[in-house]
């Protein structure tokens, strides 16, 4: 088969499954509506005399679900602050999901994101307000030893991986605890903890070490380096050596080995690359973000990391844009649990359908009455 017959083919497979996870949005929206209708006030009471006025019923079902969703789209892309605070929520989910993409295509599942991004945070947030440096150096010097941290603490799993066996899905679990309640202890002592505060919560890092934000909102110039780790990322899977035997490892290890690729080396580089990107959220987050440490500063960013590489299907790209639509949801949930009294919750709701839908493929075509090509299946073991 030619190159350009393999392109096609790879496009086509690409598009194909960017419908199926559109598709799931769209579902995945259809059952929220269901479940803003159960719930509302209005709508309950209408149907108190359905059988009088059945139209008030509907009328009110429409009023909430078009309200609701108005508000969550509005408190998401309504203005320049909203679109600010979207991003900004995106930021940090764009990392962590190519992180636990990468990991994928190689074969491995990352499920310590949440780990790495702790690491990396607590080695930048160090760097921000212990160390002393001009600006420009200084947060490149923060940023630099977050990546440093994240890759560390990945590397430890990808170490325990190719040398004793030991499975990545364990290995992280158990750093993402080590992590927490290590940052934790750390915030109590005088390393860390902030002059004079009875809390777990460090200085401010320097506003040398600070990332710039942008026209008076609290975006800041992250964004960018984060777009920029995505097309990394897409050179490194797509246009490197290196991205090669990592996906060859991915689809085969055994293959991989016969062909004389280090499939341990592999592990080790997959899992040092996905915890740098981790650390890079981290860092992120304190110097760019929340400012200071506390034990909060990765919020469900490295789980939710992991929902936005499944949404994306394995593909950096797929992953900023599944990441940008989690942080309206994010930000949007917000205005709308304010404008019209719906819980935020909602919003989890949605976000747990869409993995599941996108999770089971085939359940999205039969709603939607769409013929596969071939039967397929995303694994645990990865996407390649």
């Amino acid at each position: 088969m030619t190159d350009i017959g393999v392109r096609a083919i790879t496009n086509r497979k690409w598009l194909r499954e960017l419908v199926v996870s559109a598709l799931a949005v769209v579902l995945a929206l259809v059952v929220g509506a269901v479940l803003i209708i159960v719930s509302n006030s209005a709508v309950t009471d209408a149907a108190g005399y359905f059988f009088a006025r059945p139209a008030d019923t509907f009328t009110a079902a429409a009023s909430a679900v078009r309200d609701t969703y108005r508000a969550l789209f509005l408190g998401a892309f309504g203005g320049r602050q909203q679109i600010a605070e979207t991003l900004v929520a995106a930021t940090p989910l764009i990392c962590t999901g190519l992180s636990v993409t990468l990991a994928f295509r190689t074969g491995l599942f990352n499920i310590g994101a949440q780990g790495q991004l702790i690491a990396g945070a607590l080695a930048a947030g160090w760097v921000g307000f212990a160390v002393h440096l001009p600006p420009g150096l200084h947060v490149a010097a923060a940023i630099a030893a977050g990546i440093a941290g994240g890759a560390v603490w990945g590397a430890l799993a990808g170490i325990l991986k190719a040398r004793t066996g030991a499975h990545e899905v364990i290995a992280t679990i158990m750093g993402n605890y080590i992590a927490l309640y290590a940052l934790t202890w750390l915030l109590t002592t005088t390393a860390l903890q902030r002059p004079g505060s009875h809390e777990p919560i460090s200085p401010v890092v320097d506003p040398s070490a600070q990332l710039p934000r942008f026209g008076g909102t609290r975006l800041h110039l992250g964004l960018l380096v984060a777009v920029l780790a995505a097309v990394l990322v897409w050179w490194l899977l797509s246009r490197s050596t290196l991205g090669l035997r990592l996906r060859a490892v991915g689809a085969n290890p055994d293959a991989a080995r016969t062909a004389g690729i280090n499939v341990g080396r592999a592990y080790v580089m997959a899992m040092l690359i996905a915890g740098a990107l981790a650390g890079l959220a981290g860092a992120q987050q304190v110097v760019g973000t929340d400012l200071p440490l506390t034990n909060g500063i990765a919020g469900s960013f490295g789980f939710d990391g992991i929902t936005v590489a499944l949404l994306g299907r394995g593909t950096p790209l797929g992953t900023v844009c599944a990441a940008v639509l989690f942080g309206a949801l994010d930000a949007g949930g917000k205005e709308m649990q304010a404008a019209t009294g719906t819980p935020l919750t909602l919003v989890t709701v949605l976000q747990a359908v869409i993995v599941v839908l996108v999770a089971a493929p085939a359940l999205v075509r039969t709603v939607f009455r769409i013929r596969a090509e071939r039967a397929e299946a995303v694994a645990a073991k990865g996407w390649n």
